[in-house]
């Protein structure tokens, strides 16, 4: 079982735990980590024996503990949560840690792991982009698709471009820097915590220490210097809305009114190019849907999946 923190108590529930398994997988020699949360229904509700099963993916210096209370909103849905390669508790890729790279291995992960085309592949943030990208490659995969906080516009271009270049530079300085020094850059608390204030919009003192005791503690798991470069490389060289015209399944985006990463306007026209797509904006949250206001991103899941048997 994974360790919960004195600091998650309040906002994950005690079923959380029992509910999870832990498998470690090969996943074309990449060991990957995956968390499997088994529905255990309503209060005082059997789970179903026909639960939905999602698959989820996890953001950029992310693992699979971002999306917990998302997990706990949900209790009678199974998911299935690998911790992306070069992150978390899973290895590194056997190439580059480039869209193509994760693609390939989430293909492989799915058809190892033997889901079916009734899974619902979830991403967020950086997630958002390898799940759109793995249905524009894989059509008739799955049937549906949850794109949380999802990234919808180039990082390079507009106003977020100088900022993307002066991470880029953050993250290259902590690869190319001798190890000692490099790695106290990248895993510094100082940078990890500006991080966190930056993304954080609740005014709720207490979830606020959550959020940034998350951060404390989960991101700062990559692998190796190298693996963590090539990820980010790929979180700002790509975007979730440049597959949208091959995106041809129901999608749901799930987007934060505040959000400064995946902007509300450039989720809006991705969400206009969708042939099949509902949007459910989250007021007053940025980025961090997943850690601040689960509630309402749980609700619009149930609901999309619901379609399913409608």
């Amino acid at each position: 079982m994974t360790p919960m923190t004195l600091a998650a108590e309040p906002f994950l529930s005690d079923q959380l735990a029992a509910r999870e398994r832990r498998d470690t997988v090969d996943v074309a020699g990449a060991p990957t980590a995956v968390f499997t949360y088994e529905p255990v229904g309503r209060p005082g509700t059997p789970p179903a024996a026909d639960a939905p099963t999602v698959l989820a993916v996890h953001g950029f210096r992310g693992t699979h503990h971002g999306l917990l209370r998302i997990v706990d909103a949900l209790p009678d849905v199974r998911f299935v949560m690998p911790d992306l390669p070069g992150f978390g508790a899973s290895g590194v890729l056997a190439g580059e840690h480039s869209i193509d790279g994760y693609v390939r291995w989430l293909a492989f992960l799915a058809d190892g792991l033997a889901l079916g085309p009734d899974t619902v592949l979830l991403g967020h943030s950086f997630g958002s982009i390898v799940a759109a990208h793995f249905m524009a490659r894989h059509p008739g995969r799955f049937e549906r698709l949850v794109l949380v906080n999802p990234i919808s516009a180039p990082a390079l271009e507009g106003p977020q471009a100088v900022l993307s270049r002066l991470a880029e530079l953050y993250y290259w300085g902590g690869a190319a820097l001798p190890a000692r020094p490099g790695t106290a850059l990248l895993r510094s608390r100082a940078v990890v915590r500006l991080m966190s204030e930056a993304m954080a919009k609740t005014r709720d003192g207490c979830l606020r220490a959550f959020v940034h005791a998350q951060h404390r503690e989960h991101f700062s798991e990559f692998a190796t210097r190298s693996s963590l470069l090539e990820s980010f490389r790929a979180s700002i060289s790509h975007d979730a809305a440049e597959v949208a015209d091959q995106l041809h399944l129901p999608v749901l985006l799930v987007a934060g009114e505040r959000d400064e990463i995946a902007a509300l306007p450039d989720v809006r026209r991705f969400h206009a190019r969708l042939g099949d797509s509902r949007l459910t904006v989250v007021p007053g949250v940025g980025h961090l849907i997943h850690y601040e206001t689960p509630g309402p991103a749980a609700a619009a899941i149930a609901e999309f999946i619901s379609e399913r048997t409608a």
